[in-house]
């Protein structure tokens, strides 16, 4: 009852911090060059990880589907099946992921840090709102930079798919890219934008709030960073199944 209780605070206390930041990123707005040093952070700095990682999973997918698609002469629909899967799925997960694990685990760590060394305390003895001073710039990046990551991953992983499948196992260039237009619509590449959307606000507020309320000196810190990343990868992945039934 009491870890149920203790469950039910964190979830209260983690929302109200998201709209104290929602609601002060819409009535006043935190300074351009601070959003742009964590979109900075966020999304440019992990854009060669992203784009490996989004490359090598198309050229996986050709690889485990080749053969089963290679019995019923349906090679031609790799490239249908390679886009539908990173468009609704991989590419707004595996990004979520990656960003959690590596900008998710260094916001609870700075702001965590922040707490045990009372600068926190300071900002507001100096007047100055630590939720538009720390929070809501990373929150207007991330959801702006999250996204943007899903279309890097797409576009690589189409390139890694369409490499392999052509180049290794000499599948008609044309027909892969026909039957992947044929076949993927704007609402499915559009259905990914809308989960990584979700994903970005769970990053960014499980992560600022976990890294909000350390306590403990350094080794509170490092339990705030290992509890924010767990938290944020088991919710991305709760919360992608209820977007998939939602969206599609």
């Amino acid at each position: 009852m009491e870890k149920f209780k203790k469950f039910v605070e964190h979830v209260g206390s983690a929302t109200l911090l998201f709209l104290q930041a929602l609601w002060i990123s819409i009535k006043s707005p935190p300074k351009p060059r601070h959003i742009l040093k964590y979109m900075y952070e966020i999304g440019v700095t992990a854009a060669p990880l992203i784009a490996i990682t989004g490359f090598f999973t198309g050229g996986v997918l050709v690889v485990e589907t080749y053969p089963t698609f290679h019995k019923f002469n349906a090679e031609f629909l790799i490239g249908a099946l390679v886009s539908l899967s990173l468009a609704r799925e991989l590419s707004p997960v595996l990004v979520a992921l990656l960003v959690t694990a590596r900008s998710g685990s260094a916001i609870a760590a700075n702001i965590g840090t922040m707490r045990i060394t009372e600068q926190i305390d300071a900002l507001e003895v100096l007047a100055v709102d630590p939720i538009r001073y720390l929070i809501s710039p990373r929150l207007i990046a991330a959801l702006v930079m999250v996204p943007s990551l899903v279309i890097l991953s797409y576009a690589s992983g189409i390139l890694g798919g369409y490499f392999v499948g052509t180049q290794l196992y000499s599948i008609n260039p044309y027909l892969f890219i026909e039957k992947m237009k044929d076949l993927t619509e704007l609402h499915d590449i559009l259905g990914g934008l809308y989960k990584s959307i979700g994903f970005a606000i769970i990053i960014v507020t499980v992560s600022c709030y976990f890294g909000y309320i350390t306590k403990g000196g350094a080794e509170g810190v490092g339990k705030s960073t290992t509890t924010a990343v767990v938290v944020s990868s088991v919710l991305v992945l709760i919360l992608d199944y209820f977007l998939t039934a939602l969206i599609y």
